[in-house]
């Protein structure tokens, strides 16, 4: 009886330490080689550099605050937003008042930097995502910012509606999400607009 016992302590110790070694060690270890081999810039967190320095990521948002730039969804993650280390949403529900005074503030913001813009404000300009980390907003929600971007750097309003046209990503294959356009993309288009010789 003893033996027994003894012998499947004895397999399941080994059981443990096979299981351990082959998906905590072999299988992450091939998954990261081949992922560095055939996808490294995907792999390695798909850096946007300018000038030689790292701009920041297709897949992380950054907070743009200035007139003159495209505004990301707003971040709920703790404790500064679009904490990478800290992907959240704010768990708060349509019916609860602090979700209606967050979306409130925010409207009041976009109403305060376009004050002639009576457009409908996008719900993705005054709601987080789910992750918090969302570096995409919608085409309505670019060609909503459009104007104001438009008069702080001095630029036909059509020439900041062309280049949110040219930055608009399509459903992935044609049927998964939304259209979207990258804020970051769009936002380092801009600088690079600006910089023309009128």
């Amino acid at each position: 009886m003893l033996t027994d016992v003894f012998k499947q302590i004895k397999t399941a110790i080994s059981l443990l330490i096979f299981f351990t070694v082959l998906t905590g060690l072999i299988y992450p270890g091939m998954i990261t080689a081949f992922a560095q081999i055939f996808f490294p810039w995907q792999a390695n967190g798909s850096l946007i550099e300018k000038n030689g320095k790292v701009a920041g990521s297709l897949l992380i948002g950054q907070t743009f605050t200035e007139d003159k730039y495209f505004w990301g969804r707003p971040s709920a993650t703790t404790p500064f937003p679009y904490n990478a280390a800290s992907s959240s949403a704010s768990n708060l529900g349509p019916s609860n008042p602090v979700f209606f005074k967050l979306v409130a503030v925010r409207v009041e913001n976009l109403r305060k930097a376009d004050p002639n813009n009576l457009a409908f404000i996008p719900v993705d300009l005054v709601t987080a995502s789910g992750s918090g980390l969302d570096p995409e907003i919608s085409p309505l929600a670019a060609f909503y910012q459009a104007e104001r971007i438009a008069r702080a750097r001095g630029l036909p309003v059509k020439a900041v509606q062309d280049l949110i046209q040219k930055f608009i990503k399509p459903r992935s294959f044609r049927i998964l999400g939304e259209p979207r356009v990258n804020v970051l993309s769009l936002n380092m288009a801009l600088d690079d607009l600006q910089t023309i010789p009128k």
